[in-house]
């Protein structure tokens, strides 16, 4: 087992992270940015290096200074937990190279998932279910394009290879905004992902997005463990998930879990990852694959007591997996709302120094955050200032406790999406369980938001 872990993040899973290793009796070193100094994760780390001023290109995302600090402290392996280099392919590699390890997939594990034409592929020769699309990147003939798209069928939705975050995506509904919406999204994508590769798939509807969370060991062992429906989001952006999904059998989801197990073992994949899917009329459908550990991984836990970053931890020092498939149980419901610093109907960003903050407790309440009073939001990086996660034997319990949380949270200082949680706790579609990922927009677009 390691010795010492140097954790390659910021915010609630920099401390996260940094916990599990406490438990594991793991000393941490912790990189910041200056706009990072006073963190609770910086003054809790065993060590810490500061990297750079304050933006993420000179700091979090400055690949030689990680580097160096791993060199300089020490350290046996970097964890990067979610965002920035968590899924930069090049980073895995160099941390390797540099003679740490990776606490995460290999490198061309991150490269295959990482393009959407290839990460579709594998999947199909996995046998995971695909959206009907286009067969790998769209060619440059104009012809050849109406041709796909006829063949799919409208609405269709054009794709970025290489994106991801809800980007690089527009949909098309008829034949006559085709080819413009194809150029437009090239464009984009090439200079957003510097990959102006782009693909096509049929626009589902109403569809639900539902995820299948999976661990892998270098042994060739792999197991899932449940799912989480992720369908409350607004611009493609999750605000809500919760485990297990409403009104999906276990049958059908132990069904495309083995899959997913299946195609782990058949891409040489290690680590933790989730597969991500659209789930309609009874079927899945495969999207994307994300090769690190996700924001919402706390439902899962909740779930079936398995702590994911300490066996992700355990997965990259070359431990075998320590439960089989059989193992894996799923008890109670668990909801996650994440707080982001931003007015909860406009949704602009609130930067700023909070006053006063006070967090939920009570049976079946969790609260993963590095804030504290007098903590400064600075507004270089993600709005996400915390997460409240509430656990129930029945998911009427989970939203009841969740509704509890909330009302008892105290943000003053900055504005926060809390009253937007609140709201959507008593909203009967969300209670009965099954909106699609296009219920919040609609929502928000025919509610009178406060002035």
């Amino acid at each position: 087992m390691f010795e010492k872990i140097l954790i390659a993040n910021r915010g609630e899973i920099a401390l996260r992270i940094q916990r599990a290793c406490r438990e594991m009796g793991i000393r941490t070193v912790v990189v910041h940015s200056e706009a990072d100094t006073e963190a609770k994760y910086v003054r809790l780390a065993d060590e810490s290096v500061c990297i750079g001023p304050p933006p993420s290109r000179n700091s979090y995302l400055h690949i030689p200074a990680i580097i160096s600090a791993a060199e300089l402290t020490d350290a046996g392996a970097i964890h990067p937990g979610y965002g920035f280099l968590s899924e930069n392919a090049d980073f895995a590699e160099q941390v390797e190279r540099s003679g740490f390890v990776f606490i995460g997939p290999r490198a061309a594990s991150i490269r295959l998932m990482g393009d959407k034409v290839s990460a579709k592929d594998a999947m199909k020769q996995a046998g995971v279910p695909v959206v009907p699309g286009s067969d790998g990147a769209l060619p440059d003939d104009p012809k050849e394009i109406v041709e796909i798209a006829r063949k799919v069928g409208y609405p269709v939705i054009i794709k970025a290879a290489g994106g991801g975050g809800g980007r690089g995506m527009r949909v098309v509904h008829d034949e006559a905004s085709l080819l413009g919406s194809v150029a437009t999204t090239r464009s984009e994508a090439q200079a957003a992902f510097n990959n102006g590769s782009v693909y096509m798939e049929r626009y589902l509807e109403n569809p639900r997005h539902i995820e299948i969370q999976v661990l892998a060991d270098e042994h060739g062992n792999a197991i899932y463990l449940g799912e989480r429906d992720c369908s409350m989001q607004r611009r493609h952006q999750k605000v809500i998930e919760e485990a297990p999904a409403p009104g999906v059998s276990r049958e059908l989801i132990h069904k495309i879990g083995m899959r997913c197990v299946e195609a782990c073992k058949s891409i040489g994949y290690r680590g933790a990852g989730t597969f991500e899917f659209l789930y309609e009329n009874g079927e899945f459908f495969f999207i994307e694959m994300n090769t690190r550990l996700q924001v919402e991984h706390p439902v899962t836990e909740w779930i079936t007591g398995v702590d994911l970053v300490q066996e992700q931890i355990r997965i990259a020092a070359g431990e075998k997996l320590r439960l089989t498939q059989d193992d894996v149980t799923i008890k109670g419901h668990a909801i996650e709302c994440r707080i982001n610093a931003e007015d909860p109907y406009k949704f602009t960003p609130s930067a700023g120094r909070i006053t006063n903050w006070h967090t939920p407790g009570g049976p079946g309440v969790r609260v993963d955050s590095h804030v504290y009073n007098n903590y400064f939001v600075p507004p270089f990086y993600d709005s996400m200032i915390g997460k409240v996660i509430c656990y129930g034997d029945t998911r009427h319990q989970a939203i009841q406790r969740m509704k509890i949380a909330l009302s008892e949270m105290v943000v003053e200082g900055i504005n926060t999406n809390i009253a937007l949680h609140r709201d959507l706790m008593e909203d009967k579609r969300f209670n009965e369980g099954g909106t699609s990922i296009h219920y919040l927009e609609k929502l928000l677009a025919e509610t009178k938001r406060p002035s």
